[in-house]
């Protein structure tokens, strides 16, 4: 799954569906994207995925820090 991707579609269905999400997102990654002959590294695209689902569609943290929440 990659966060540009699948991720991203099912977060946002699952928020607008009513769902409280909480994405780990270190358990996830992307690739290189291209566009109108612009080169995207994978960890832009990474990043910027997960700024625009950060506290709009779900609240975005590491896996350490969810486990913690859950303790």
């Amino acid at each position: 799954m990659q966060t540009h991707m699948c991720v991203e579609a099912a977060v946002r269905a699952a928020s607008d569906d009513g769902f409280e999400v909480i994405l780990p997102y270190d358990t996830c990654a992307t690739r290189d994207l291209s566009f109108g002959g612009v080169e995207v590294p994978a960890r832009q695209v990474h990043t910027a995925v997960l700024a625009a689902l950060s506290g709009t569609y779900a609240k975005v943290l590491t896996t350490d820090e969810l486990l913690a929440e859950l303790r």
